[in-house]
Parts: structure tokens; C-alpha cells; sequence
């Protein structure tokens, strides 16, 4: 049995006269201590989905059917109190932007104590030791002082290290990573993955990696599960993936990626043309035949299966030919 298993996810927002969906019957597994990447660009569902498995979607979005199961139990059939005792206990959370998840009017020690006094009952001296050995294993310097610094007064590196030490306080059984690296320049972008690998390896964590970023996962995840427009639209190993990508929308996500696309340097980057479709204006058919350079009329027809088309390796795409 999977650690987490998504089946069937659906997620709108409900405005005034309409509904919105952001996720589109969205499956996947994440088993334990195993790494998975949840990529797209921006506005794909990604978030919203991270959102899903703690219950935090904001209003007026909410699940509207699927089930989201962590050891076989049901999240989505929880209570606000029961899904509280999941947040931080068993499901930790990297939010995407350290600045305005961390509270800037309390220090980092307050918060970093209240991720550990929500769950465990402990005196006052053993909760501080606690916090200071966090900081100390996400590599802050100097752990003691800095309980007594505010968010304002780090820098985006050291807020995220802090971010990732309050996900882990609990020594969660997953760890979710929304957009870890964001604002962040390539040099701590890098720290902040091995950090993240490091944890993971240690503590025998799993790893949900949301990101846009098709490079990122490549050394840091095993499987990956490209989404468009709220749509799974290609899973596989990450190996595979990046070997015989079968989806049109990954093979222009790869093409993007200097290095690995055959561009030379000098030379323009291929980019995907259009844009990602609002969610409520998604085409009928394959939602991503707009901006494809292979739709034929029969993409217009209906949603294309998220099919097996190699040896664990799945598709949602008509034109891809099985060969399991």
C-alpha cells in the first residue's frame, strides 16, 4: 500500500454564477521514503493540489470529489481536528514563498517552538533544545541566536531553512515541497535541494517536489507527474521521462531547458507557444491541443485517457502509440 494515494481528485473554485475547476481528476502515489515531482507551469494545479492533501484549499475553492489517503485513511473525510493532528505530525509543509508563511511578528524560536508544542506536550527547556538542534541540522549558523531573530531579519536562504525546520519538526512521514527554490539565486537554489535530499535520506522521509522546473527534478526526485490545465498528463520514472518524454506538452517543457534541448549557446531557447488556459476557459478535447504541433481533428473530441503506453510509463495523448 502507498503511503499517499491521490484517486480522482477534483478541485474548483465556485464564483459567482460559475465554477471553476483546477483540478481535473488528478491520480497519483507517493510510496514511503520515495521522492516524487509534480510538475507545470504556473496556473496548472500544482499548488491547489498541495493545498488539497492538508485540507488548506482557501475559499471558496474546496474538493469536490476523489479522496486523498495516507495510510489508508481518508483525509478528505476528516474533521478540522483530526486534519490538524495530520499538519506537521505526518504531513509536513514547505510553503512556496518563506515570507509570508513565516509570521513577521513573532521570532523564529516562537514559531519554530509552536510546529513542535502543537503536537507534543514537552517543558520549556526540551522544546528550546529541540529548536536549536533544527536549526542547527538545516544548516543555519549560529541556531541560538538566531531563535531570536525575525523573519525580516534573514535572508531568503536562511527564511527557507527555517521554513523546512518547522516542516520537519514533527519528523513527519512526507514532506511537501511547494516550489522550494523560488526567489532564491542558483547557488542556494542548490543547497536548498541537498538539504532537502539529505533530510530525506536521513529520516526516511517521502518527498512530494511541486515545481515548474523540469531540471530541478531531475536529480532530486524518482517519479514524475507532469500536469496541464488540472490534468495529469504524463507519469513516469524519472530516467524514462527524461529519455522518451511520449506527452507533446513535456517534450516542450525538456526543450526549454538549456542543455538539454541540443541548443547551442548563442542560440534562442524553443518555447512552447500560447499560454496555459485559464481554468474555466480550458478547450473541450485535449486540454492542451491548442498549443499543440501535432493535434489532429480528433483531439477536439473528447479528453484523452491517461494511459499505460510503456512498461510504467503513462500518457494522455491519442497520437502516442502503445507498445506496453
Amino acid at each position: 500500500m502507498a503511503l499517499l494515494e491521490v484517486n480522482d481528485l477534483r478541485v474548483s473554485f465556485f464564483l459567482p454564477e460559475v465554477e471553476v475547476p483546477a483540478v481535473r481528476g488528478l491520480s497519483f502515489r507517493v510510496g514511503n521514503g520515495e521522492a516524487v515531482g509534480l510538475v507545470g507551469e504556473s496556473g496548472c494545479g500544482k499548488s491547489v493540489t498541495a493545498l488539497s492533501l492538508l485540507g488548506l484549499v482557501p475559499p471558496p475553492g474546496r474538493i469536490v470529489s476523489g479522496s486523498i489517503r495516507l495510510d489508508g485513511r481518508d483525509l478528505t473525510r476528516m474533521n478540522g481536528r483530526e486534519l490538524r493532528s495530520v499538519r506537521g505530525r505526518e504531513i509536513g509543509m514547505v510553503f512556496q514563498e518563506p515570507m509570508t508563511s513565516l509570521n513577521p511578528v513573532f521570532t523564529v524560536g516562537y514559531q519554530l517552538a509552536e510546529a513542535i508544542t502543537c503536537h507534543f506536550d514537552l517543558p520549556r527547556k526540551e522544546v528550546r533544545r529541540r529548536c536549536v538542534e533544527l536549526l542547527r541540522e538545516v544548516g543555519v549558523p549560529a541556531p541560538e541566536a538566531r531563535l531570536r531573530a525575525y523573519p525580516s531579519q534573514l535572508s531568503g536562504g536562511l527564511r527557507q531553512r527555517v521554513m523546512i525546520a518547522m516542516a520537519v519538526a514533527c519528523r513527519p512521514k512526507l514532506l511537501v515541497a511547494d516550489e522550494p527554490t523560488t526567489a532564491l539565486d542558483v547557488t542556494i537554489q542548490a543547497q536548498i535541494m541537498a538539504l532537502l535530499r539529505r533530510l530525506r535520506n536521513e529520516r526516511g522521509m517521502a518527498l512530494l517536489l511541486i515545481t515548474h522546473d523540469l531540471g530541478l527534478v531531475a536529480q532530486n526526485v524518482d517519479r514524475v507527474v507532469v500536469m496541464y490545465a488540472g490534468y495529469a498528463v504524463e507519469e513516469a520514472r524519472v530516467e524514462a521521462l527524461f529519455a522518451e518524454p511520449l506527452h507533446p506538452y513535456t517534450r516542450g517543457l525538456l526543450a526549454s531547458i538549456p542543455g538539454a534541448s541540443g541548443v547551442r549557446r548563442g542560440q534562442r531557447l524553443r518555447a512552447i507557444p500560447g499560454n496555459v488556459p485559464h481554468p474555466a476557459r480550458v478547450p473541450a478535447g485535449c486540454p492542451f491541443r491548442d498549443r499543440c504541433a501535432e493535434a489532429v481533428e480528433a483531439c477536439a473530441r473528447s479528453v484523452p485517457a491517461l494511459e499505460e503506453k510503456r512498461p510504467g510509463h503513462r500518457a494522455r495523448c491519442i497520437r502516442v502509440e502503445r507498445r506496453v
